[in-house]
């Protein structure tokens, strides 16, 4: 079994990977089990944000490294939250004050301009100094609703729709997104990378 850390503190996206991994020969154990505190993300896409927090937990425990960096991108506030969509609304991160900011913030606009998308970015560092890590991308387009609705999930899943299905991300059951989502699209891409490269041991 091949143990990686996942460099993030966020419970629900550990949630979300182990069940999107479930049927590898991995064990996803997360940084704060390993000592590992968040660094501080200092790149200005989120690529960049992701190899500072797999670098960083391969850094400290020696092991392969599995990290995201993942965003919501509306196009009526030029792309913002984007790569602060996690603190939109301030420090500590509070995903209800998040979600009450953006609806502020696009108040009164036409359906036809909410359009929006979820981004994700996932890279896999085999070791700290990995000159060649594997990077997958994933992206789900919908728009942002009038008020949440749903309980499912976390972030701005219940502001965010799938129009496709008509479903706010949080009224989806966890099966049913994650085979949709950006980060089940990333993960599918990075999967099919191992696939061909083999697994970190």
């Amino acid at each position: 079994m091949n143990t990686l850390v996942l460099a993030s503190g966020n419970a629900g996206k550990l949630e979300e990977l182990r069940a999107m991994l479930a049927d590898l020969p991995l064990t996803i154990v997360p940084q704060r089990e390993l000592g590992v505190d968040d660094v501080p993300e200092t790149g200005t896409t989120f690529v960049e944000n992701a190899l500072i927090k797999a670098r960083h937990a391969s850094q400290v425990t020696g092991l392969p490294a599995l990290a995201d960096d993942s965003g919501l991108i509306v196009d009526a506030l030029g792309g913002a939250p984007g790569l602060h969509s996690a603190r939109y609304a301030g420090s500590p991160t509070d995903d209800a004050a998040n979600n009450a900011k953006l609806l502020r913030a696009l108040d009164g606009l036409p359906e036809a301009q909410r359009t929006a998308r979820f981004y994700a970015v996932i890279v896999l560092l085999r070791h700290a100094e990995d000159p060649q890590p594997l990077i997958a991308e994933g992206t789900w387009a919908g728009r942002i609703l009038d008020a949440p609705r749903g309980r499912n999930g976390f972030g701005y899943n219940p502001v965010f729709l799938d129009p496709a299905r008509g479903l706010s991300a949080a009224e989806m059951a966890p099966e049913q997104k994650n085979r949709i989502s950006h980060r089940a699209l990333a993960l599918q891409s990075l999967r099919d990378r191992l696939a061909s490269s083999g697994l970190p041991g």
